[in-house]
């Protein structure tokens, strides 16, 4: 029967004490305190272990700085959306979910220790299981007013309005939403605690029901009329406000409040013999990564083990002059060992490093249509000033597996004829394998017992692990980002070094427009690290002091970072602005260059980053470096560049670059063509190539013949005020892996040439040194106007011919096959030539 009050008003709970209790039992039991501890205990692990995961979150709070800007809603410092804010969010849904599962079990606990009387039954009211799981709710009820007090601040991100963060529907309903809500649940806490004493739990229900529908029309049903009926039959003025703010805090968040525009007034009065323009016209890159890196490893890989993995582009003072060149390390992967010499002693022990690298300038070109080097061959052969004293590379982009060094097995180095020159490792950066209980962890740890019964380790021997750099600088500073592309760099003291690009980003920068999937929608290129290829030494330099992010990390690791002062100037020297970075904030650029809220309303004005045609494909034109002079410098520089084209059409409105060299390293400038010119695009220089009649010709007779053509990056090079186009043209034929460069396309103005060679085509569109510069007022061409294949006569052509036949019949006669069919290709392109040549004529 059920309980019944007495005159008392007391609960009288009628227990059978004679009949079992299995619950009861189990709860009274001897063991189930340590139950209990272990299942708290278990808890404890599963949120400290959540907790771990936001390590970093919680040294940011603990060192958080201000950044000096506050946002335009809040008034807040951006220090409290960067440090704070995630601080915050953790620690609520932290309690949040401690609460919920502690609520679920407690009223477990309770409702099975009630099962046990019910069984029998007996009815039981439990005044302190209702007074304590209404305390639990309650809390739970406190804390989600907290919680919307922290969703508040997330309208600052929203990605539901005319721009990225707050808009007027925002701040004028879900704002309000989150208040009532807030308050609503305050409400429901103070309720909950005094029906624990007055017993009114209709109340609770209510307040309850309230929350719910309040929940359901301010946070769905509310907005959506405000939206409807409020901003969109006048959005331009509800919405001024925050596309403005949008706007600057968009440009603030990507650097791109400093890019200084300046206008590039364009007059086609170009003297490319002017010697403020020769350093620019020897640093033109004529050589695309994709078919120098095929080159590269055709004529200077030299064994199958040594692979290249990249091609990087940089600059040097050589000889003097201030030259852009490529560069490739040369690399060892083990993988590409013959299966047969695939044993332990070879892959731990004995082939451990790559060696040396090339270097090519990035405009001259060999006669046979392969590139010049400064650095090729091994050892290291040397055509300039440049020097390479320490060649060995242990640490690099493909070195995935961990070698033993210093054992009795002596290492090789680098082949040297038919012998092979061996070597011992002299840094001291390895871990010791000196004792039997080191070999036996390492064993067990790498999974590899050979090194424990191996007589070739000694206790002088040195385990090199994480030889990856982008894996091993990861290792060190996971919370930071890392470009794309490494890249190796001859020190003053002939070192190798790699060089990498880490960046700093956040998603909580209000009102800023995100850069990927993740939202993040912050980005600072604030450390360059640097590591030794041969011990694999890090080091990590701050190059924005300004960025209140580094700043935190370099609070919470102060022994990691140093000023980038304190890099060596031989290094310091080839510091790059990276393209990755420069594509983002090119990207955001497009759209964000229209600071005015009506044009940027309205899209009066978006610009794209034009296409080109590589390799006969069309892609979106990359950022590339070149050294040039810019308008109103006295000294070339080092710069990465891209232009942009309007949305509409296929013209240039502008470009953009960073400078990189000295002071001027980050600066961000966008000259400005004027609106009435009308300056061609790299999609208009692509299609007049081809309409070419005479180009279209030549590319169709090399297809006839069996060879691939490969069209190299467009080049779009600002000089004086004008603008020339360039375009390499490579050729591969089917019998040979080897791209050889075998014309270069120019254009300036209306006229477009295509020759042998750089020289040629200048020499082509403006005439030799001393005659009058080409003027901008030029007709469109007609074929006349279009400069032949080649300019060598038909009798020179005949000669080369002559010499390359009777080079493939030597090579022939001393069973030098390679070099025959290397003179047979050339050969056949004379013969092109010549026929196109006699088509033309």
């Amino acid at each position: 029967e059920r309980p019944e009050e007495d005159n008392e008003g007391r609960e009288v709970i009628y227990l059978d004490q004679e009949r079992p209790s299995p619950w009861r039992d189990f709860m009274q039991g001897p063991y189930t305190k340590w139950i209990f501890v272990g299942v708290s205990l278990f808890g404890g692990f599963i949120l400290s272990s959540v907790a771990g995961d936001y390590w970093i979150v919680i040294q940011q709070y603990l060192n958080r700085v201000a950044v000096g800007t506050v946002d335009p809603i809040f008034a807040k410092d951006l220090g409290f959306y960067f440090f704070n804010l995630n601080f915050y969010q953790f620690i609520y849904s932290t309690l949040m979910t401690g609460l919920i599962l502690v609520t679920i079990t407690v009223g477990i606990i309770y409702a099975l220790n009630a099962s046990s009387d019910l069984l029998f039954g007996n009815w039981r009211q439990f005044t302190v299981a209702k007074s304590h799981i209404a305390i639990l709710i309650a809390f739970i009820f406190a804390l989600k007013a907290w919680g919307y007090v922290l969703d508040s601040y997330g309208v600052l991100f929203s990605p539901e309005g005319i721009v990225f963060g707050a808009t007027y529907t925002d701040i004028y309903a879900r704002l309000i939403a989150y208040k009532v809500l807030m308050v609503i649940s305050i409400i429901i806490t103070l309720v909950i605690i005094i029906n624990i004493f007055v017993k009114k739990f209709n109340l609770v229900l209510i307040s309850i029901g309230v929350w719910i529908l309040v929940a359901i029309f301010l946070g769905g049903l509310y907005p959506t009329l405000i939206q409807n009926f409020v901003v969109q039959p006048n959005e331009f003025n509800k919405e001024r406000p925050y596309i403005e703010s949008a706007i600057k805090f968009t440009r603030a968040a990507y650097g791109l409040d400093n890019a200084k525009n300046q206008q590039f007034d364009v007059d086609n009065l170009l003297d490319i013999y002017d010697p403020d323009h020769k350093i620019t016209v020897d640093n033109i890159r004529l050589w695309d990564w994709q078919p120098l890196m095929t080159t590269y490893k055709n004529l200077q890989q030299l064994r199958p083990y040594y692979v290249f993995d990249d091609v990087d582009v940089d600059r040097y003072i050589i000889d003097g002059n201030y030259r852009q060149v490529m560069l490739s390390a040369r690399e060892i992967d083990q993988a590409e060992l013959p299966e047969e010499a695939k044993t332990w002693i070879n892959q731990k022990l004995m082939y451990t490093h790559g060696y040396g690298l090339v270097v090519s300038p990035v405009t001259e070109v060999a006669e046979e249509g392969f590139p010049e080097f400064f650095v090729k061959d091994i050892p290291p052969r040397f055509s300039t000033d440049l020097k390479i004293e320490r060649p060995e590379i242990y640490f690099g982009e493909v070195t995935n597996n961990y070698v033993i060094v210093n054992t009795l097995q002596k290492e090789f180095d680098y082949p040297m004829g038919e012998q092979n020159v061996y070597t011992t490792y002299e840094g001291d950066n390895g871990i010791k394998v000196n004792s039997i209980f080191r070999k036996l962890i390492f064993s067990w740890v790498l999974k590899d017992y050979k090194m424990m019964l191996s007589s070739q380790v000694t206790n002088d021997s040195q385990i090199l692990m994480n030889r990856n750099i982008v894996n091993r600088v990861k290792m060190i500073t996971p919370y930071l980002s890392y470009d794309s592309d490494p890249y190796i760099v001859i020190n003053d003291d002939g070192k190798l070094y790699w060089m990498m690009d880490a960046y700093t980003f956040t998603n909580k920068y209000p009102y800023s427009e995100p850069f990927d999937s993740n939202r993040n929608n912050y980005l600072r290129n604030s450390v360059k690290v640097t590591v030794d290829a041969y011990t694999g030494d890090m080091n990590f330099y701050i190059a924005d002091e300004d960025d209140p992010i580094i700043k935190t990390y370099a609070a919470i690791f102060p022994d990691i970072y140093q000023p980038i002062s304190e890099m060596p100037e031989g290094l310091r020297a080839h510091v790059r602005y990276p393209v990755d970075m420069f594509k983002i904030q090119a990207n955001t650029y497009k759209t964000f260059h229209m600071t005015d809220p009506y044009v940027f309303y309205n899209k009066e004005d978006p610009w794209l980053i034009p296409t080109e045609v590589v390799d006969d494909k069309s892609q979106t034109m990359e950022p590339y470096y070149i050294i040039m002079k810019l308008p109103g410098e006295e000294e070339a520089e080092y710069i990465l560049m891209l232009p942009f084209t309007p949305k509409s059409r296929p013209n240039m409105v502008g470009w953009m670059c960073a400078r990189m060299d000295g002071d001027n390293y980050g600066k961000l400038l966008v000259y400005n063509f004027p609106k009435q010119e009308t300056i061609y695009g790299p999609e208009q220089i692509e299609s007049r190539i081809n309409q070419n009649t005479v180009i279209a010709q030549q590319l169709s007779l090399w297809d006839q013949r069996g060879s691939r053509v490969y069209r190299g990056n467009l080049l779009v090079i600002p000089m004086g005020n004008s603008i020339l186009y360039v375009e390499p043209l490579y050729l591969q034929a089917d019998s040979s892996k080897l791209p050889e460069l075998k014309r270069v396309i120019a254009g300036f103005g209306n006229k477009t040439v295509m020759e042998p060679t750089l020289a040629d085509a200048l020499t082509s569109l403006f005439g030799r040194p001393g005659e009058e510069p080409v003027g901008g007022e030029t007709s469109p061409p007609d074929d006349s106007e279009v400069s032949s294949p080649g300019s060598q006569s038909l009798a020179e052509l005949a000669q080369q011919a002559k010499q390359y036949y009777d080079q493939a019949q030597e090579s022939l006669s001393a069973g030098d096959w390679a070099g025959y069919g290397n003179n047979l290709n050339k050969l056949k392109d004379i013969l092109d030539q010549l026929q196109a040549s006699v088509i033309e004529d």
